[in-house]
């Protein structure tokens, strides 16, 4: 098998694991318990937690564990909403933004909020300037992400935070495609969601922080679990394992960003140099080392997927958490593309494991499919 779908999960590091594996049998005490076994627990969770505030750079008591990526973004769009409901109802998203968030805001319309969605530039990049322009004065949640999951174009979120610092307008940033890839003080923003699994840490794990000084409300009613805001027993095992992956990610991000990014640009050379009507989605620059999203005219992206995943390569559409949707990517729609270049798009992501041999591989199976649906088609 050759997996080519880093974008949607990453395998789990042997040496996360390692580091998992005390709490998932002897250390198995409830963090929350007084005994013995309990403060064993609560101590890993701790010293977890202090781990992932020094590697993003914000304070311990700013970070709250969550499920993940999608619980992060949850939490924080309808937790300030609530918050800030006496303040106005307005919401502003990018277009790029994940179902997830999405979704999330779009609950929030029959709390008679209003959303405002943002189109990126034909490239894949949202401008500081669209972004500021659709703030009004009601507006109390912006979500802008580091980086888009589809076609890996990276956010100027510097700047869109410096317009919403200037309007006093909450930024939330979703991390989840950057987080161990790219540094967090890239991304400066009110709150921040990120999830293990996409940097070869533990499914079902991930965090959210939210600037000290930042009112929002929690999701998860129950104990008094992430200091009451988030209630639920607590995955020791995954706190310790969400560390330990980004601690090792941050150490050998430069040496695989440069690998990984070199097989993509082989590989994009490639496939542009050996298949005609083939063109690559998003910026060719400012977009992650790992991504290439590429459309292959008179083809559906569909029929390419499955002819890969019959040859034993892994590939993508779009967002995994959007699989089965039968609409065309709202991301590529909403960059302008005409419908022939969105359907036909699929999403490389290369990772830690990919090799030359691979990228060999995976250009003439790509080859002989897009050959054989042309000419079924014509």
């Amino acid at each position: 098998m050759v997996y080519l779908d880093h974008a949607a999960t990453t395998p789990l590091d042997g040496r996360v694991l390692q580091a998992m594996t005390p709490y998932l049998t002897e250390i198995y005490g409830n963090a929350s318990s007084q005994h013995s076994y309990g403060r064993r627990a609560a101590n890993a969770v701790t010293v977890a937690r202090d781990k992932i505030a020094g590697i993003m750079g914000v304070s311990p008591s700013e970070l709250y564990f969550t499920s993940g990526g999608t619980e992060a973004g949850n939490t924080a769009l309808k937790g300030v909403c609530a918050a800030l409901r006496g303040r106005g109802r307005h919401v502003v998203l990018s277009a790029l933004e994940h179902p997830a968030l999405i979704s999330a805001a779009n609950d929030m319309r029959e709390y008679g909020y209003e959303i405002t969605l943002v189109n990126p530039a034909e490239n894949g990049i949202v401008s500081a300037e669209s972004v500021a322009g659709a703030i009004r004065p009601d507006t109390v949640f912006v979500g802008v992400m580091a980086a888009n999951n589809e076609v890996g174009t990276i956010q100027p979120i510097k700047d869109i935070y410096a317009a919403c610092r200037e309007r006093k307008v909450f930024l939330y940033c979703d991390c989840v495609q950057t987080a161990g890839v790219l540094p967090f003080g890239l991304f400066p923003a009110d709150g921040i969601g990120f999830s293990a699994h996409k940097f070869y840490g533990p499914k079902g794990f991930g965090g959210l922080y939210v600037r000290g000084n930042c009112r929002f409300e929690r999701l998860i009613s129950g104990g008094e679990q992430e200091r009451g805001l988030r209630g639920g027993t607590t995955y020791v095992a995954g706190a310790v394992g969400c560390a330990r992956a980004l601690e090792i990610a941050e150490r050998e991000a430069q040496s695989n960003n440069e690998n990984i990014r070199r097989l993509r640009d082989l590989f994009v050379k490639r496939v542009l140099a050996e298949i005609e009507g083939t063109r690559v989605n998003g910026d060719l620059q400012n977009r992650l080392p790992s991504n290439a999203n590429i459309s292959f005219d008179g083809c559906d992206g569909e029929q390419i997927l499955f002819a890969l995943d019959l040859a034993g390569i892994a590939v993508s559409t779009g967002s995994a958490c959007s699989s089965g949707a039968v609409t065309p990517s709202r991301v590529l729609t909403s960059m302008g593309l005409d419908e022939g270049r969105v359907k036909s798009a699929v999403r490389f992501t290369f990772g830690r494991g990919n090799t030359l041999q691979e990228v060999d591989y995976v250009t003439v199976k790509i080859k002989e499919a897009v050959e054989r649906i042309r000419a079924q088609k014509y």
